[in-house]
Parts: structure tokens; C-alpha cells; sequence
């Protein structure tokens, strides 16, 4: 990292953070939310990521430590990411100089978060994010799109994983299909905020990214939507074994630059 480094933060009574600065002027903020089936992962799993998006994007991320399941089933992780969201918006400014609200981003899961910060926003009259950037995100919890089926074994991330993942937050196979759990469910995406979608070939959530962008575009929104030939699930933390993952990785904070600083 640039002179700005990390800092630890509490974002309200139970929620961690941790605040990264490419610089320590003033930067556009965005909330990031970790990916790892809703059960693993954290600030440690996604340190680099973080690192690599607030240096190459030169944006403030705010990463967000959320609850997980199965120790803490649905709705505990989506109502941290508002909180930590909300939270965000009321002290973009001391966190890093920014004006106005700050963007919202998540990868795989967290991407599936992040989508839904979004759509409690709307509900909830705002704050809106700033843009949504989702990197191959879940958006259908029952999982029914045909990349589940077609890229089920054979590319890192199976669909089994994401099942067990799935059972882990969602117990009950009747709520997955809730419109407040699965965002590709929302019968609305009207008035949400600009959008990057990239997705991966060689990925099950492939068909349910793809599709999320083509609804939000349907809808009105801005959506800059990528399908990323030749990669797979969780390409952003694959720089260090893949040059292609790297370069995709770069296109993707790329996009985060051109939307908020652009």
C-alpha cells in the first residue's frame, strides 16, 4: 500500500472493519464485503484483494468482518453489511475525505451480499450506494440456473460447495427463493444503483451473474456486464499462480476506477 495503509475499525456495537488508503487525501470509499460461501473467510482471506483494489482503483475499502453462518444463519450477514454500510455513509468523510455516499462491492457470496445492500436501500428510501460492483456473485440460492449443472465439478468451485454454503444460511429450502435472500428473484430492479457485473466461464454462478446484469439493464440501471473467458470462480485472488487471472483481476478494478473516478 501506498502512505494511507490499513487501520482496524468498529463499525457500530459488533461489526469489525478494516480501512484501507491508497493515499491519505481524499478518495471516493467503497464498502467491500468478502466472498467464501457465507461460512469462511474474512478481513485475513481477502487482505490481498482489498490491498490490490485500493491501490489499482486508488479507492478507500472499507472491508467488512460480517457474521457467518452456520453459527449465524440468515438475515445476520446481510443486516451487518447494511449496518456496516450505514455506518460508512455517516463517516465517509473522517474515513477517507470522500464526498457523498459510498459504493458498494463484494465478490462470490459477498457479491451476493452486496446486490443486496442495494435492494434494502431501495426499500428503506436510502442511502443509495454510490454503484454496485459484483464479481461473479451469487443472486439465485436454490440454485436452478444451468451452469450449476453444466460447470458443477471440474473448475475449483462446485456446485456441492455452494450447496452445503446455501444449507449453512438458509436452512429452510422454501426461503431460498425469496426475493429477500435470492436478488435474481426481486420483481423490481428499477432504481438501483449503476452496476459492474463480471462473471467467469468456468463457473456454476456463471448463468445467475450473467443473468442479474441482463435484469438490471432491463430494468434501467447502468450496467458495465463481463463474462470473463477462460476463468474460474474467484479469479481476483488468483494473481499470483495465473497472468490471466491477474490481467482479468486488473480489468475489474479497472471498472471500479472508470465508474467512480471517471
Amino acid at each position: 500500500m501506498a502512505s494511507g495503509g490499513l487501520t482496524g475499525v468498529e463499525v457500530g456495537p459488533s461489526v469489525g472493519a478494516r480501512l484501507y488508503r491508497p493515499t491519505l487525501g481524499a478518495v471516493p470509499l467503497v464498502v467491500y464485503v468478502h466472498g467464501g460461501m457465507w461460512s469462511i473467510g474474512g478481513l485475513e482471506s481477502h487482505d490481498r484483494l482489498c490491498r490490490r483494489l485500493a491501490a489499482a482503483a486508488r479507492v478507500a475499502v472499507l472491508a467488512v468482518d460480517y457474521r457467518l453462518a452456520p453459527e449465524h444463519p440468515w438475515p445476520a450477514g446481510i443486516d451487518d453489511a447494511v449496518a456496516a454500510f450505514r455506518w460508512a455513509a455517516e463517516h465517509a468523510g473522517e474515513l477517507c475525505g470522500a464526498v457523498g455516499v459510498p459504493a458498494i462491492a463484494g465478490d462470490s457470496s459477498g457479491g451476493h451480499l452486496a446486490a443486496l445492500v442495494c435492494l434494502r436501500m431501495r426499500g428503506a428510501g436510502g442511502p443509495m450506494p454510490a454503484a454496485q460492483f459484483l464479481a461473479f456473485p451469487n443472486t439465485d440460492l436454490t440454485l436452478s440456473r444451468p451452469s450449476t449443472r453444466d460447470k458443477a465439478t471440474g473448475w475449483g468451485l462446485t456446485t456441492d460447495a455452494v450447496a452445503w454454503g446455501v444449507e449453512n444460511l438458509v436452512p429452510d429450502p422454501v426461503r431460498r427463493a425469496d426475493p429477500v435472500v435470492s436478488p435474481l428473484f426481486a420483481a423490481d430492479l428499477a432504481g438501483l444503483p449503476p452496476a459492474v457485473v463480471v462473471t467467469a466461464e468456468h463457473d456454476p454462478l456463471r448463468d445467475e451473474g450473467d443473468e442479474y446484469a441482463d435484469r438490471l439493464r432491463a430494468a434501467g440501471v447502468r450496467v458495465r456486464h463481463r463474462c470473463e473467458l477462460g476463468m474460474v470462480h474467484g479469479f481476483l485472488t488468483m494473481e499470483l499462480v495465473s497472468p490471466a487471472a491477474d490481467a482479468a483481476g486488473g480489468r475489474f478494478f479497472a471498472d471500479v476506477a472508470d465508474l467512480l473516478l471517471g
